[in-house]
């Protein structure tokens, strides 16, 4: 039985390290440039899992002696059934986190694998709204906000790649002390439109967690 420890994020984050060391020996780096580089890699995989058992640490540390390409496809294969899922949360469940939303629309979670994914988010075209679902500290996060597209690529707040845009605004729940009944704060940042890409790409969660953080204290 594999006791999964790797969060999707996390996954991303390996695979980047593997593409980058991979492409240093495809390129026929400085042996000392090339030593270096498989020691930091090796040092940025101990410091992402600080709890890693032994056991762990040595099949992730495995990276730092791979030479060839299909080596490289082999260990991040191997590494799969180690993924912790996204928490599959019910329609209720969902339901419930957007309690003033009556009609709305979920996605087909039968079509969701949750290994890669880091958060949930789907749009509703006719009221151009976007619901995004975190998972932290036991339970389910909802966020719902304006999803205005921008026609353009730029880098996504999340996942820090050159993606397609909207730009999601959503209001604060966060109210200063003696603040007026009229009183709110919008808080908007440039997120990908396509949710399965951002998912691949995200390999950092402290954004997506400030943003969180700024909208539900």
């Amino acid at each position: 039985m594999c006791d999964p420890f790797i969060r999707n994020h996390q996954y991303n984050f390996i695979k980047k390290q593997a593409d980058s060391l991979l492409n240093a020996i495809r390129t026929n780096a400085d042996s000392k440039v090339l030593a270096s580089l498989r020691y930091f890699t090796e040092t940025k995989l101990d410091e992402l899992f600080p709890l890693a058992t032994e056991g762990q640490k040595q099949m992730l540390n495995r990276i730092s002696t791979l030479e060839k390409a299909d080596d490289f496809q082999q260990y991040i294969k191997a590494l799969e059934p180690y993924i912790i899922g996204f928490p599959q949360a019910t329609e209720k469940q969902l339901l419930k986190l957007f309690p003033k939303n009556k009609k709305l629309k979920l996605p087909d979670l039968s079509t969701i694998d949750h290994r890669y994914v880091t958060y949930l988010s789907w749009m509703d075209i006719a009221t151009n709204k976007l619901f995004m679902v975190y998972h932290a500290n036991g339970q389910f996060i909802g966020i719902e906000g304006r999803a205005t597209p921008t026609n353009k690529k730029s880098f996504c707040f999340v996942c820090n790649r050159y993606e397609e845009l909207v730009l999601f605004s959503a209001t604060s729940k966060i109210r200063p002390p003696k603040s007026s009944p009229d009183y709110y704060k919008t808080v908007g940042n440039y997120l990908c439109m396509n949710s399965a890409d951002c998912n691949k790409n995200i390999s950092d969660i402290s954004a997506l967690e400030k943003f969180i953080d700024s909208v539900n204290g």
